[in-house]
């Protein structure tokens, strides 16, 4: 079993950032895909960003593209989001999640462990 808990959320400004992580208990997630996904009020959850279980590959959703980066400390079990450039359309619950597997994926029905999700509120 892998827990996560994530962190880092908040309300700020458009056009400011955050950065969201995810720490990882239960095993390590070294041989693990890790995904951030986001849910915004009254919409599905959708896609953010993956990264590789080595941290070499990475993919992300087009609407964050060049202003979100996934990243990895495998050594301390922790995934992060930075979030740079933030938008109102960027204010959701922000999911962390983990593929057994190692590969890199946008797809949901491909991670097992899912955490509880950090509130991310940007204001106009």
């Amino acid at each position: 079993q892998v827990q996560l808990v994530e962190s880092g959320g908040g309300l700020v400004q458009s056009g400011g950032s955050l950065r969201l992580s995810c720490a990882a208990s239960g095993r390590t997630i070294s041989n693990y895909a890790m995904g951030w996904f986001r849910q915004a009020p009254g919409k599905e959850r959708e896609f953010v960003a993956s990264i590789h279980w080595a941290g070499s590959y990475t993919i992300y959703a087009d609407s964050v593209k060049g202003r979100f980066t996934i990243s990895r400390e495998n050594t301390k079990n922790t995934v992060y989001l930075q979030m740079n450039n933030l938008k109102p359309e960027d204010t959701a619950v922000y999911f962390c999640a983990a593929r057994a597997g190692g590969a890199a994926s946008g797809r949901e029905n491909d991670y097992r462990y899912w955490g509880q999700g950090t509130r991310a509120t940007v204001s106009s």
